[in-house]
């Protein structure tokens, strides 16, 4: 009869254990309310998401996340008195990982689009960019969009430049960073075309890709900072520290690195902006 009631005990300890793992895995993550009302990931910290694909946006470097993304990050954590925790997650499901509550917000280059307004909630737009259609140096056959019917076009998967690649051609070629994507084009025989932002695009030819731009930009789109439908105040907030970064010449000092430009600064009078 002791032997059973110590199997008892020990049975009851074990489960009692197993209880409490279960119970801190759960708690692992979950959002925290903070005094102004937003909930973060993590306390004390502002949890941002990047491919970290997306060079000279978001991409590592000697283990580090840098980037132009990853330092806008940085400044607006510091204006809202939290501490920067940029992360990365591939850029085909990093909406979903906001919604899980992996992390607090997006600040990956994602273009603000109404699809994309259905699961999350965006900022004001933090730079401007044009959607391009970009081909090997060498290539004299396509001169404009017309021109990519039937041919093989690489995007990466998810990105805004999808659904208009599918209306070019149905020869698709998917990828998860688009500097992959422009460097095959350099690759005999393997892509006859790619499509993403200009400003990319010209950074991989600054930085010796043979390749070469076609025609003016297809659209203007506008990169905004995502987050949970449900965290609006967190949205508001980082707003708030945008302007802040703006107006101080902290983004101006940030894009004239990495750029030697600001990327706010475009006449959109005649543009067509992506939605």
């Amino acid at each position: 009869m002791s032997k059973m009631k110590n199997w008892v005990v020990i049975l009851a300890a074990v489960m009692l254990v197993l209880t409490a793992c279960g119970t801190k895995k759960e708690d692992k993550g979950s959002a925290t309310t903070t005094e102004e009302g937003y909930e973060l990931v993590h306390k004390g910290k502002l949890t941002y998401a990047a491919s970290g694909l997306y060079k000279p946006f978001n991409f590592e470097e000697n283990g580090e996340l840098t980037g132009f993304d990853v330092e806008i990050g940085k400044a607006i954590a510091e204006k809202m008195g939290l501490e920067p925790n940029p992360v990365t997650n591939p850029f085909e499901t990093i909406l979903q990982g906001l919604v899980a509550k992996k992390y607090d917000a997006i600040i990956g280059s994602m273009a603000y689009t109404k699809k994309r307004a259905e699961q999350a909630a965006f900022t004001e737009p933090y730079y401007y960019s044009g959607g391009m259609i970009w081909v090997s140096a060498d290539n004299t056959d396509i001169t404009s969009p017309e021109d990519l019917k039937g041919k093989k076009i690489g995007v990466v998967a998810q990105s805004t430049y999808e659904e208009p690649a599918k209306t070019l051609s149905d020869d698709i070629q998917y990828y998860s960073s688009d500097v992959v994507a422009l460097k095959d084009l350099t690759v005999k025989d393997r892509l006859d075309a790619v499509i993403t932002s200009d400003i990319v695009g010209f950074e991989a030819k600054d930085n010796g890709f043979a390749i070469k731009e076609v025609g003016n930009p297809l659209w203007v789109e506008q990169p905004s900072i995502a987050v949970r439908k449900d965290n609006d105040k967190l949205r508001d907030e980082i707003d708030k520290a945008l302007k802040e970064i703006i107006d101080d010449g902290t983004y101006e000092e940030i894009s004239q690195k990495w750029f030697k430009r600001n990327l706010l600064e475009l006449d959109l009078q005649d543009a067509e902006l992506l939605e």
